[in-house]
This record gives structure tokens, sequence and C-alpha cells, in this order.
């Protein structure tokens, strides 16, 4: 199957119908900004508008902040902004799971070059030096990313190296499960930071790209009763992530799958399920954990929920 790939237009078009407008005009954009008029947070899963791999959300709370979750790859910035735009051009948070370019990428862009975008804060978990150094490839990407963070003197950055903080975001709730590790397999992906968010009538745990000792690290530690949830980001884009004794310990009863389409139907160019990821054996996992409910980024399009 050839990748699939979303214009533009298409993309912010779509945005723009998601967000209760039919255009990009100064009404869409005050509308946008405006809370739902429900108690609770809105989220979108954001697709990538190449289809390719990232991991994107948005969130806007009831009195209108907006958080934003990674963001996706470097070519994932211009679109990002145009939705973030829509909804006031103004993050209050934005919180990055670990330094792999396909999570920080858009953020690193923005940070390099802001333009009108105001960040107010940035919430992260630096992962020690020798982890950092023990995927060479990454190394100096990573660095510079720290660095852009630490120089910027109108964001304020928060290095998060211990589990179980708070943040209150309006009636939005955010708890940090899990922080850098130094493992030494898979140790950037295992370093990511496991979050649950949560209103008084949803809640969302996101894995990031946590490996198989990340996730029993939160399933043997303090925190194992908030891995519980409504709708669980399925870890690593849903293939070669946490095991399925991970996903087994915990309840939940939906799945969310920032996904491309090569990576969900396991096809690098020879067919479906021809290739070398391990997508179809989670997504069986899923079927005899009986979950019926599924958003994939690269099927679906911009999911909302509210």
């Amino acid at each position: 199957m050839k990748k699939r790939e979303i214009s533009r237009r298409g993309f912010l078009r779509t945005t723009a119908l998601t967000v209760g407008a039919a255009t990009m005009s100064p009404l869409c954009m005050q509308a946008a900004k405006g809370g739902s008029g429900k108690s609770g947070f809105t989220m979108w899963q954001i697709p990538s508008h190449k289809d390719t791999i990232g991991n994107s959300y948005v969130f806007r709370t009831s009195g209108g902040k907006i958080i934003v979750m990674d963001g996706g790859g470097f070519e994932e910035d211009f679109t990002l902004r145009g939705f973030i735009g829509a909804l006031g051009n103004e993050v209050e948070a934005w919180f990055i799971s670990h330094p792999h370019d396909d999570h920080m990428g858009a953020l690193m862009s923005i940070l390099k070059n802001p333009q009108d975008l105001k960040i107010k804060a940035i919430y992260h978990s630096r992962m020690p030096d020798a982890v950092i150094d023990a995927e060479a490839q990454y190394a100096d990407l990573t660095r510079e990313f720290y660095d852009l963070m630490s120089n910027n003197a109108d964001i304020r950055v928060t290095d998060i190296q211990q589990p179980g903080e708070i943040y209150h975001f309006d009636d939005m709730n955010l708890k940090i499960l899990s922080v850098a590790n130094d493992f030494t397999n898979n140790p950037y992906n295992n370093s990511s930071m496991i979050m649950r968010v949560w209103d008084k009538r949803k809640s969302i745990v996101f894995l990031g790209d946590a490996g198989v000792e990340c996730g029993q690290k939160a399933l043997d530690g303090p925190y194992k009763a908030d891995l519980d949830c409504d709708y669980m980001q399925m870890a690593h884009h849903g293939q070669n992530g946490c095991d399925e004794d991970f996903y087994r310990a915990v309840k939940f009863r939906a799945c969310l799958w920032p996904t491309p389409t090569w990576v969900w139907n396991n096809d690098q160019g020879g067919g479906f399920n021809t290739g070398i990821l391990n997508t179809l054996k989670t997504r069986n996992w899923m079927d005899k954990l009986m979950i019926k409910e599924h958003h994939v980024s690269c099927v679906e399009g911009l999911f909302r929920l509210d």
C-alpha cells in the first residue's frame, strides 16, 4: 500500500471543521479559542500530513488553555503551527515524552523560529549523559534540543526527575508516572515519560515510546494503579513497545494509535504484513483483550475526544 499524503490545504480545512469553524478567519480563531461549554478538556490526536512516523496530541482545557504533548517530527512544524494558531497561538504547557525527533522535531523547529507562537512552559525529563550517548546517531541532536530549551529565557523549562508530579490546567489533570531511566537496552524509548491525563469524565495514559523495561518498571512502581484508564496510547506507535504482559496487567477500553499506514499494516513495500515490524502482533493482543474501540491516525485522520 502506498503511503497516504494529506495536502496542507486539506489538513487545515479538516482542522477548521474540527475546531468548530469553516475557515481560518478571525471569527474561527476566536471560536476555537473558547471552551467547549462543557466541564473537561478536548483532546485531538493529530495525524501526520505526510503519513510518516510521529506522535502529536493537542489539548484545550475548559478555560481555553492549550497543552501540547510531543508534536511530531520536523515535517509537522508547518501544520502544527496552523492547528495551534486556530486555537489562539499560545501554548500554556508543552510536554515532551523523550527526545527522538519524531516526538520533539516540530517543537525544535518552532524553538528555532517561533514567529508569533508563544510557549509559556516546557516539561521534559532529561536523560543521563550515558543514555544520550548510547544512541550515538541521536546524541548531537538531543544535546542541541536541550540547549535550545535551556537558552530560551522566555520559556519556563522544567526537568522532571521524579515520577508522581501532578499538574493542573483548569479541570485537566496530568500526572507523571515514569521519567528518564538509565536502561542500556532501547535507551531513548525506555526513557519515555509515561503520563496520565484525566478529568471528571475520561482518562488517558500516554506511553510515548516506552519499551518492555520501561513498562515493567512502571508496573512495579508506586503508580501502577494510575495506569488504568479509558484510553491507552499504544507504545512506540503500536509495535515493539510495551509487551503483552503489560497490556494484560492494566485496565483500559480503547486504543489510541499514533501510527502511519506502513507501520499499521507492517508494509514497507512488499504488501500487508510482509515487513519486519510487530504491529500485527500488537493488534492481535488487543483482539484477545476484546478491545473494540480503536483510533488509528492513518485510518481515521484527525480524532477529537471531548
